[in-house]
């Protein structure tokens, strides 16, 4: 079984999102020995957003390319790799500003390829994805799951699954975490809990 593990927080060692991910792999490794895991550090070894330049680089034949453009085909095409051959995908997805990092951003535009991972049909969109499971670990510092102030969140990303054909997405949430020590070490045992406890419950 291969799983792509995806971090996001500019938080380094400080981030909540980093610690419960790497929980969620560890706990995944446990139960299924087996597991080959790719590791993706969109903070540290970040992925360029999408742009023109990305259009043009994908447009141009490979022996035409100068080296630019083949930089930035060749993280495209690893990313997308990654992404088609992996069984799951743990995605540390902390809120900034209500929405996701920019960082996962161009991770996600480099992943939703159409006649890739979704296509169009008579019908309407396909997803092409369906099978991976996607754990999303979703960290904020107040309480938005719910509320208007979520929709770019966790809505956005359970719409963008979706699209993909992913139908098998489970979240782990530490939420409300400025709000205080006691409330911020509640919602990382709850979570810690929900990861040794439940995630791995059916398997």
């Amino acid at each position: 079984m291969k799983l792509l593990h995806i971090d996001s927080s500019i938080l380094g060692d400080n981030s909540a999102s980093r610690q419960l991910s790497g929980e969620v792999v560890k706990t995944w490794q446990a139960a299924e020995p087996g597991v080959v895991v790719t590791y993706r550090d969109l903070a540290a070894d970040a992925i360029s957003h999408f742009s023109a330049s990305t259009l043009v680089a994908a447009g141009t034949a490979a022996e035409l390319r100068n080296a630019a453009q083949q930089h930035e085909a060749d993280l495209s095409a690893q990313a997308l790799a990654e992404f088609i051959a992996a069984d799951a995908v743990v995605i540390a997805a902390p809120m900034y500003n209500f929405t996701i990092p920019t960082q996962l951003k161009a991770w996600i535009d480099r992943i939703a390829v159409a006649g890739q991972t979704f296509r169009y049909t008579e019908a309407g969109p396909e997803g092409l994805c369906g099978g991976k499971k996607v754990v999303i670990v979703s960290t904020s510092g107040g309480l938005h799951v719910g509320q208007a102030t979520g929709v770019a969140h966790e809505d956005y990303l359970k719409v963008l699954f979706g699209f993909l054909g992913i139908t098998d997405i489970e979240f782990v949430r530490a939420h409300g975490l400025a709000y205080g020590d006691e409330v911020r070490t509640k919602a990382m045992s709850d979570a810690q809990a929900h990861i040794s406890e439940q995630l791995f419950a059916a398997a």
